[in-house]
């Protein structure tokens, strides 16, 4: 009985093989594959061909071809279809618990985890470069004038491109009151009252914040102080495929805790089309999963200041980078790697850079102590969305057109 997907795969042809024998070989791999299948979701009226794979009756030389098909496009895919296959894969677990079953544990966890290690050499390749072009072209020149030309000899280096000087000017700097996004995303509002895990049948979104935060102590500040009293904020900060994939402190002080090592799933988000299919991006959505994906966490101690502008005490920010879907990996700056509540705090300023995300979907959730973000607030002239050109509409917010708002039932 095998289904060792260790180590890493170093090529494509190895992979196929290694699924081929689990599937022979390990009961294990073929009944989990083959309850999957059999839990298949029919396709939802309004899903377009063109991110659509019917996994109805499949077997594991449908599933081999499916990988051979998505690393042969994965060379070739454009700006404004970075998502496709993933999104095909997906439907082999949309609201199946069989199908997550296998996607998130046992030797479907790792397969997918091993698929992953060969789409980052993918990317790593120096043929990459190729796909490189593509994508500075269809971004156009407009887009890539916010970047810094540099060594983008791969299509990784390219992902995680820095900003040119000057392309995100840092706002309110000096005001340690002003909270500032952490990179370019889809922001919305999660959670208004949490708790250690709650679920809200308004906005039906779970989350579990001391499992986000892996146990960590500082989970309280966060969560009510007692019986009756308010919970904290949660925000999602959603990036998008074709924008910038580093991250920054969205408030000034010092970070008191952090880490980058915490493993998880890579795939298992049981309605992934409905993170992009709700016009405001994922609004409403079911977060209860993500305390299961790859991630990290920073913990920033933060000044608070009163009407006056006065010192008002100290209070804590939560950053957590969330990798979804082909990130294989949450990257800090060696500044902000494993620092304890042991260790001395690390100061750092507001819009420093903390991390970056390599190719795949990825979401910053930020964590805020009760009574302190009552809600998003901008000012005059301030940025609040772009027109966008029809294509790219399309693609990330397929549904955006809808205006009688839309209750999607939480998934069980």
């Amino acid at each position: 009985m095998s289904h060792d997907f260790s180590p890493p795969s170093p090529d494509l042809k190895t992979f196929l093989d290694r699924v081929e024998n689990a599937y022979r070989n390990d009961p294990d791999f073929k009944a989990a594959f083959d309850r999957a299948i059999k839990g298949v979701q029919p396709r939802p009226e309004h899903i377009k061909d063109k991110v659509w794979h019917d996994w109805t009756g499949a077997t594991v030389d449908d599933l081999r071809a499916f990988f051979k098909a998505w690393h042969k496009w994965g060379a070739t895919q454009g700006v404004h279809d970075g998502l496709d296959y993933i999104e095909k894969f997906s439907w082999i677990n949309y609201r199946n618990d069989a199908g997550m079953e296998f996607v998130t544990s046992g030797p479907g966890r790792e397969m997918l985890a091993d698929f992953t290690h060969l789409q980052g050499l993918q990317m790593d390749d120096p043929k990459s470069k190729e796909l490189v072009d593509r994508w500075i072209k269809e971004l156009g020149p407009k887009k890539m004038a916010d970047f810094e030309p540099g060594d983008w000899s791969t299509f990784n280096k390219f992902f995680i491109r820095e900003l040119a000087p000057g392309a995100r000017p840092i706002d309110a700097r000096l005001d340690p009151g002003v909270v500032v996004a952490p990179t370019d995303c889809v922001i919305n509002m999660i959670v208004d009252d949490l708790t250690d895990s709650t679920q809200l049948p308004v906005k039906t979104v779970t989350m579990n914040v001391r499992q986000l935060l892996d146990g960590s102590d500082y989970a309280s500040c966060f969560t009510p102080s007692g019986p009756g009293s308010p919970g904290g904020t949660a925000v999602s900060c959603i990036l998008l495929p074709d924008t910038y994939h580093r991250y920054h402190a969205p408030v000034g002080g010092e970070v008191v805790e952090a880490r980058d090592d915490i493993g998880g799933v890579y795939y298992g988000m049981k309605d992934f089309p409905a993170l992009l299919d709700k016009g405001n991006v994922g609004y409403g959505y079911d977060y209860s999963m993500f305390d299961d994906f790859r991630r990290g966490y920073v913990v920033f101690r933060t000044p608070y200041v009163d009407h006056e502008g006065k010192p008002d005490g100290h209070g804590h920010v939560a950053l957590i980078p969330v990798g979804l879907n082909s990130i294989g990996s949450v990257q800090f700056h060696e500044k902000f790697r494993n620092i304890t509540k042991e260790s001395t705090p690390v100061p750092v300023e507001k819009g420093e850079e903390i991390g970056y995300f390599q190719y795949g979907g990825s979401l910053n959730i930020l964590l805020f102590e009760p009574g302190r973000f009552p809600a998003l607030q901008l000012l005059m002239g301030q940025r609040i969305g772009v027109l966008e050109e029809t294509e790219r509409s399309d693609f990330l917010f397929r549904n955006f057109r809808r205006t009688t708002p839309r209750r999607v039932p939480p998934v069980s």
